[in-house]
């Protein structure tokens, strides 16, 4: 309706609201924004949200945890632990090799008690912390006991401290929560009340090399293979074995040019790092960081010769890029 003009008897009047294109680009703006901001706060905290499964999620997975918080009453007790290996990589343990005093310490404690852990990385690999009340495995850790995990490890001469409050009698079990590592020997048991705790049996340090030249360990005498794209980190690699038949990455011996770019992928389910220099010693020329399954790294070597390189998670995994 024009200015001055009348409303006809019996209509009702309705406004027509509008904006203008300067005010809906200010606010698509904003909403970009939020989204923007949002997605950085949720990619920052990326270790947080896969540290460990969800509740929910870990019950459907059949996933044994704790259900409440145990509460503390009792007595405060102190453990130091330290993460060794031995020389070869293939025996792993807390404090001391199997056969040796205080290999894997139990601790017997009642219900209510807290036992305080002074955690210590005194190996050559990465290796996290927790414990949990299943009897293999790494999951169901106890929020609260673990220290690092298996995508933010300790690394070497790191350490940290962590707690454990026994809610219940039982046996639970603290352990290196990186995948493999618990198999190999760092596990040692809880006890909580007045229970019968099952016999751990040590395992057996079957040959406790002294550390080999990096020409053994590498056995440079295999021919390179020329670079065809990618080289893998194949499925099982994480566990002893593949380093028997130089098939821990595949290809073991790559031949690449001067500049050309170089990828690992990691085809495994268990995390890896490809980092430059003979086993237990990077030498910083490159280093992939943690490879969760599925990742990848791509690196571009300039100078000719010939690079060693290994897995600080599973040190005995080997390989070689030769430059030409």
């Amino acid at each position: 309706m024009g200015y001055g003009s009348e409303q006809p008897t019996g209509e009702t009047s309705h406004g027509v609201y509008r904006t203008t294109p300067a005010r809906t680009g200010k606010m698509l703006v904003i909403m970009f924004g939020i989204i923007i901001v949002g997605g950085a706060i949720f990619f920052s905290m990326w270790d947080y949200w896969i540290c460990c499964p969800a509740p929910v999620v870990a019950m459907m997975a059949g996933e044994d945890g704790p259900t409440e918080s145990a509460v503390f009453t009792g007595d405060i007790l102190s453990q130091d632990l330290s993460f060794i290996e031995s020389s070869d990589f293939r025996t792993l343990a807390f404090n001391a090799l199997p056969g040796e005093s205080g290999n894997n310490p139990s601790i017997q404690m009642s219900v209510g008690d807290k036992v305080v852990f002074n955690v210590d990385n005194a190996g050559r690999s990465f290796h996290s912390f927790g414990v949990t009340a299943n009897d293999e495995g790494f999951s169901g850790v106890v929020p609260g006991s673990d220290i690092g995990t298996a995508s933010n490890p300790l690394k070497p001469g790191e350490g940290g401290t962590s707690e454990f409050i026994a809610g219940e009698e039982g046996i639970f079990y603290y352990i290196c929560t990186v995948p493999g590592h618990r198999e190999q020997g760092m596990v040692g048991q809880i006890i909580v009340g007045d229970v019968s705790a099952p016999v751990m049996e040590p395992k057996v340090v079957e040959e406790v090399m002294e550390p080999k030249v990096v020409e053994e360990v590498m056995e440079l005498e295999s021919t390179p293979v020329e670079f065809s794209g990618v080289i893998s980190l194949p499925m099982g690699s994480g566990a002893p074995g593949c380093d028997d038949t130089n098939e821990c990455y595949i290809p073991f011996n790559t031949s690449v040019s001067e500049g050309e770019e170089i990828t690992w992928s990691n085809d495994d389910t268990a995390p890896h790092t490809v980092t430059s220099g003979p086993p237990g010693s990077p030498d910083a020329i490159f280093d992939s960081g943690m490879l969760m399954a599925g990742d990848t790294f791509s690196v571009t070597l300039d100078d000719s010769g010939e690079y060693p390189y290994y897995c600080m998670v599973h040190p005995w995994m080997t390989g070689i890029i030769s430059v030409n």
